[in-house]
């Protein structure tokens, strides 16, 4: 009796194998953009890295005899107005704004998770008070107000992050309440208030985890929408200031070159920005897929 019952109910490396976990990644490494994406994403970010190891000259050093030369064997990526290694600028630019990228991703995540659960899970009065919340940061001039901040508190790397994070947490806040609305409505959380679990111990244990496919996708566009926004300030002159570098620090530099043989200044911090975009799309694209249950 007991080999008949277990004959009919093998337990196998097959159902780990089966595991959305696993059928997740095996969907996401199925798409071939989506694996370029992550190739390149964890190129820069070693690059990046691993800068102070790998640069072939000093970022900061000047040489009046080396000022503004086109890309060479020696200097691939050329030199500024001020003799300094284009390249070695690149790789240590690149710090800075994958940094805040990260950074603003992480803690945007972080806290319209933390919104968009206890307004989706709890519900009424408290779920129309956090929605009227976000709706009115929704409709503040972005820029304008990044503008304004950081002419008040400063401009290092930490004023900008917390700013930027300040106003990308709503999108991350809506999806994750849309999601926990239908999720707490299954069976299965019905199950666990009979049993008398918490509303905290619910959500976490419960909730969240069948909602973590939008919450990492929509964290992997916050890099992108991050490094996009920090590089529109610095280049307007209200993000990084010198003699910290970010890649839109860099553009903003160039600008008076542009239409002259130096325009090659423009070009490298610019491609560096719009490969590492397109990568960290490509791989929210496939984690959208991946993630999504009906995906083929």
């Amino acid at each position: 009796m007991t080999d008949a019952v277990l004959s009919a109910n093998p337990v196998t490396d097959t159902d780990e194998l089966d595991s959305p976990a696993r059928r997740a990644r095996r969907r996401l490494f199925k798409r071939k953009a989506a694996v370029a994406g992550l190739v390149v994403m964890t190129l820069f970010i070693g690059l990046a890295l691993l800068a102070p190891l790998i640069v072939p000259y000093d970022p900061v050093a000047t040489s009046w005899s080396l000022v503004r030369k086109p890309p060479t064997a020696q200097h691939w990526f050329g030199t500024d107005e001020l003799g300094r290694d284009e390249l070695s600028r690149v790789l240590y630019a690149g710090q800075i704004s994958l940094e805040i990228g990260v950074a603003v991703a992480a803690l945007s995540t972080l806290v319209g998770t933390v919104v968009g659960a206890v307004a989706g899970f709890v519900g009424k009065t408290t779920d129309e008070a956090l929605m009227r919340i976000t709706d009115l940061f929704l409709v503040l001039p972005a820029l304008a107000l990044l503008a304004v901040v950081l002419e008040r508190f400063g401009h290092d790397r930490l004023t900008i992050i917390l700013v930027l994070a300040a106003l990308f947490w709503m999108y991350v806040a809506r999806v994750v309440r849309a999601q926990v609305l239908a999720v707490k409505e299954q069976d299965y959380i019905e199950a666990a208030r009979a049993s008398g679990a918490s509303g905290p111990w619910i959500v976490w244990r419960h909730v969240l985890p069948n909602c973590v496919g939008p919450i990492v996708v929509n964290a992997t566009l916050a890099v992108a929408a991050a490094i996009v926004a920090e590089s529109a300030l610095s280049f307007l002159g209200f993000g990084v200031q010198l003699p910290a570098t970010s890649w839109g620090r860099m553009l903003a530099d160039a600008e008076g070159f542009i239409g002259t043989s130096q325009a090659y200044l423009l070009y490298f911090p610019g491609m560096a920005i719009l490969i590492t975009i397109l990568a960290v799309n490509f791989v929210g694209d496939g984690l959208r897929d991946a993630f999504d249950p009906r995906s083929s």
